[in-house]
């Protein structure tokens, strides 16, 4: 590398691998609660409403072991009130509500994540 810029970077060496992946896998577990925590509120706002029940049994969840984010609504109707399309819901409110929240909101997640591994490495 003739032409090439060249610096040299010292590295912690008190800091393990390990350390550093179990760092990174909190910071993502962090990312991943705010963002399933986002996608619930976007869903929330187009979950059917009639006196709330639904809305109210919307959950975020996120298995830190697995780094997997879930979000759920449990009542009985609540996949029925998902699924069918030929329903009529108040203004703003659709089927497939928790569906389009996540499609729609996939970058922001990605970008949620992302954000609490960097200010980690701060």
């Amino acid at each position: 590398m003739a032409d090439g810029v060249r610096f040299k970077v010292k590295f912690n060496q008190k800091v393990t691998a390990e350390e550093l992946t179990d760092k990174t896998r909190r910071s993502a577990a962090r990312g991943l609660t705010e963002a399933t925590e986002h996608v619930l509120s976007v869903s929330n706002q187009r979950v059917p409403h009639d006196v709330g029940d639904l809305e109210r049994s919307g959950a975020a969840l996120v298995d830190e072991t697995e780094l997997v984010g879930i979000v759920s609504y449990n009542t009985e109707y609540a996949v029925v009130q998902h699924e069918n399309l030929d329903y009529k819901h108040k203004d703003g409110r659709t089927a497939k509500f928790l569906e389009l929240a996540a499609r729609e909101e996939a970058e922001v997640v990605r970008l949620k994540i992302a954000k609490t591994i960097r200010e980690a490495f701060k």
